[in-house]
């Protein structure tokens, strides 16, 4: 999902870099969902470590360690650093 300012998806980076959220692609649901846990637009979210086979990501956000599916990491569209 790469493009010419290097906007990639959350599930695309690599373990220990992180990015800056730009946006989310889903509902107003989803949008809440990731509001409440802390991934809004303009946050730093880090990539702690994944398991193998697309298994859940582990993440960093304002201090906190959350794990996510690779489907929802993927709607997580982030600029990285």
């Amino acid at each position: 999902m790469d493009n010419k300012q290097g906007i990639t998806s959350l599930a695309d980076i690599k373990d220990g870099q992180s990015g800056i959220i730009v946006s989310i692609l889903g509902g107003r649901i989803l949008t809440k969902r990731l509001s409440d846990l802390g991934l809004n637009s303009g946050t730093e979210v880090k990539i702690i470590g994944r398991t193998l086979f697309s298994g859940p990501i582990q993440i960093e956000v304002s201090g906190s360690r959350l794990v996510i599916g690779e489907g929802l990491a993927s709607k997580i569209i982030v600029q990285p650093k």
